[in-house]
């Protein structure tokens, strides 16, 4: 695990500490989960107020910070994406769970991820009490037995997992998962989603060539080219090597016209 995903771990296990799952209820989970639909090829857009390798990304907008998160969302939902992504990690990217449900109040009909370095349990519970229908998790940060805890956790719930992995070990236990039938299924239903992550964590710079280094060793599931895809021509080359989906953030977050990029980069993929 890189340096950035330590103080990431370090910093999630206290958020996690002070969370009782006992203190939940089943009238949290009233929130519709949205199934993830997926086709030739996807983008889930995302939603980030910071990135700590591009720094602030939201616009100096006239209008305030929630209207602007929530216009975001539908531009993203007009262009057509699969899944909107929000990032609620607080103390580097400037999340909070409730822009999450700023989302998920702007496009009810579109699945919402809660996109940060969980490490518990809980933390899916407290997704899904704020609307999500999905959540990322970190192969890297994660023992098998407390992956395997947080999959069914999510799964208690129909919700979908983006899996990312960041090298070759994190990929063979990421994709050793589908040897089982249970979650054969769960990919087959859209809901456990294999990603590889071009971004070294360690440096927080790209590695554009990862997509392709890693594209013989992915599995028979839905795979996502996260990072470092900022035009249409990045998004056919990423389905020409086999991703059918990718996860786009600052190329949108810093686009004038969201929708029609993330059209285009649609468009593009499927023209493979």
């Amino acid at each position: 695990m890189g340096d950035f995903l330590r103080k990431m771990a370090t910093s999630s296990q206290e958020r996690a500490a002070d969370l009782n799952e006992a203190r939940f209820r089943s009238s949290d989970f009233d929130k519709a989960v949205v199934p993830l639909k997926l086709g030739a090829f996807d983008v889930i857009a995302e939603i980030k107020e910071r990135s700590p390798a591009e720094g602030l990304l939201h616009n100096a907008e006239h209008i305030d910070a929630e209207t602007a998160r929530r216009s975001r969302a539908t531009a993203y939902a007009a262009g057509g994406a699969a899944a909107v992504s929000v990032l609620t990690e607080p103390s580097r990217f400037d999340g909070e769970l409730r822009h999450l449900e700023h989302v998920v109040d702007a496009v009810p009909a579109v699945p919402v991820m809660r996109k940060d370095f969980l490490v518990a349990p809980v933390q899916i519970l407290e997704a899904r009490k704020a609307g999500a229908s999905g959540v990322l998790l970190i192969a890297a940060m994660l023992s098998d037995a407390k992956l395997y805890a947080m999959l069914q956790e999510a799964w208690h719930f129909d919700m979908f997992v983006l899996l990312e992995s960041f090298d070759e070990d994190d990929l063979r236990r990421s994709s050793a998962l589908l040897d089982i039938a249970a979650n054969q299924d769960r990919a087959a239903r859209n809901q456990l989603l294999i990603g590889v992550n071009t971004r070294n964590l360690r440096t927080l710079e790209v590695d554009p060539d990862r997509l392709r280094k890693l594209a013989p060793m992915l599995p028979a599931a839905k795979c996502v080219a996260e990072s470092g895809l900022y035009a249409a021509s990045d998004a056919n080359r990423a389905a020409g090597l086999g991703y059918q989906v990718a996860l786009v953030g600052t190329a949108l977050m810093r686009s004038e016209d969201p929708a029609a990029l993330i059209t285009a980069m649609r468009e593009a993929g499927a023209a493979d």
